[in-house]
C-alpha cells in the first residue's frame, strides 16, 4: 500500500460524495498495512525498548481505523448495512459476538 492510489492522482479536487467514501477506505487499507508493519517490525527487534515503540505505534494506528470506519459509517448507509450482515452472520455461523 505504500505507493499512491490512482483516486489521489484525479482532477476531482476538492473531494465531495462517493470520492470522500473511497478515499476513506483508501486510508483503512493503509492504516492496516501500516498495523501489520510495526507489528511486524515489533517482532523482528531484540531490543525491547524500541519493540514497545512499534508495539504502541501499531495501537495508535488501530485507533486511526476506527476514526476513519466511523467517518465512512457516516458516509455510506449500505456499508453500516452490510456490516452489521456480517457481524450477524459471524455470529450465526461461529456463536461469536461482536461488541463494538
Amino acid at each position: 500500500m505504500l505507493a499512491i492510489n490512482p483516486i489521489l492522482l484525479t482532477g476531482d479536487k476538492p473531494f465531495s460524495g462517493e470520492k470522500v467514501a473511497e478515499a476513506i477506505r483508501l486510508a483503512i487499507i493503509a492504516e492496516l498495512d501500516a498495523v501489520n508493519l510495526y507489528e511486524q517490525m515489533a517482532r523482528l527487534v531484540e531490543d525491547e525498548r524500541f519493540k514497545k515503540v512499534f508495539l504502541d505505534i501499531a495501537r495508535e494506528e488501530k485507533a486511526h481505523v476506527g476514526e476513519f470506519l466511523a467517518l465512512l459509517l457516516e458516509l455510506d448507509p449500505e456499508q453500516v448495512k452490510e456490516l452489521k450482515k456480517g457481524f450477524e452472520e459471524i455470529k450465526e455461523l461461529t456463536g461469536i459476538e461482536t461488541k463494538i
